[in-house]
């Protein structure tokens, strides 16, 4: 593989399905962070995403304070803030006040984009164009709220100031892989949704990254869907709910719901052939446990990321919670076998 343990880790998007309230979704959230941390997995992210009926993770800082009350190992963080749409000062408050109750446990990873269309964006925030175009000033000052010698500032966030709260950069495209590495960062690449350019991406940051004082070589954490199950036909059954919101999304017909689970029709395995569908899911991992571990092993030779960090949308709970059991073993394996 790329003779280094591979770590595992959850991106949930709290997507509601078919029949679920925005409660019960959440519990759930909460019940699969902690069968992750039972599993082995290293840190359970949370999205930010606003005005879309389907997603229960419009406030990741409230849900990421709830996991990690209900677990007690398994790192928790976002996946990430949506920067822009924030005052520097109130994430470091946030976050560092999260650091405080559980220490050494919260990640912070910052995005450039909205995470919503443009008419929400303005509601958010007028000036989010400017604040994009500002996204590394912003983070220096959130870095500097955290530093230990903010103290004297006239603008403190002291329940921030030397907490561990590592930062993460988090991008869909090459620019913010010029960012990570100039700032001697962890970068996490969203090629769960975003494919075509991850490569690129990661040879720049690779490439031009510099040694920072929380980071001495580079790391990179690569976004992936995973739909792992007992048989292959199991395994496409549940990627159906899946398939179909990435066909609404991509025609604009979204729902307030995921839908139930059906069967992998020619319509839908046509629709998965598209160009477009099949772009977008460049990276999605559908089989049984020996067709999963034989992908996956592929995709670690190739990209020689260090870190993977899964999403399972699907309908019924109890499949997505035996996904992540199964690919969990995947890994184990997986690293079992690089040592030998």
């Amino acid at each position: 593989m790329n003779n280094k343990l591979i770590a595992y880790s959850v991106l949930d998007l709290a997507i509601v399905p078919q029949g679920n309230s925005v409660r019960e979704t959440l519990m759930n959230t909460i019940a699969l962070a902690q069968k992750a941390e039972a599993f082995g997995y290293t840190r359970f992210w949370l999205a930010e995403h606003h005005n879309m009926a389907a997603v229960a993770s419009s406030a990741p800082v409230v849900i990421i304070g709830r996991v990690a009350q209900e677990t007690t190992t398994i790192r928790v963080g976002s996946g990430g803030i949506m920067l822009p749409n924030h005052a520097p000062l109130i994430v470091a408050e946030q976050f560092g006040t999260l650091g405080n109750l559980y220490p050494n446990r919260i990640d912070l990873g910052l995005g450039r984009a909205p995470g919503t269309d443009p008419e929400t964006t303005r509601a958010i925030r007028s000036d989010f164009m400017e604040m994009a175009h500002s996204f590394p000033e912003e983070i220096e000052k959130i870095q500097n709220y955290f530093s230990i010698n903010n103290q004297k500032a006239k603008v403190r966030a002291k329940v921030a100031e030397g907490v561990d709260v590592p930062l993460y950069i988090l991008g869909s495209s090459t620019e913010s892989a010029h960012l990570a590495a100039r700032k001697g960062l962890p970068y996490a690449f969203a090629s769960h949704f975003a494919t075509a350019q991850l490569f690129n991406a990661m040879a720049i940051y690779r490439n031009e990254f510099m040694p920072s004082e929380v980071l001495q070589k580079p790391y990179v954490i690569a976004g992936i869907n995973v739909y792992v199950a007992d048989t292959d036909e199991e395994a496409e059954r549940m990627a159906t709910s899946f398939i179909k919101m990435i066909v609404g999304i991509l025609t604009g017909a979204r729902k307030e719901y995921l839908d139930e689970a059906g069967e992998m029709t020619p319509d839908l395995k046509e629709m998965l052939e598209h160009p477009t569908v099949q772009q977008m899911t460049r990276y999605t991992f559908i089989g049984n446990k020996d067709t999963v571990k034989e992908q996956i092993r592929s995709f670690l030779e190739q990209t020689q990321v260090d870190e993977v960090i899964v999403a399972t949308n699907c309908h019924n709970q109890k499949s997505r919670i035996r996904s992540f059991e199964l690919f969990a073993e995947i890994m184990n394996e997986l690293n079992v076998e690089e040592l030998s």
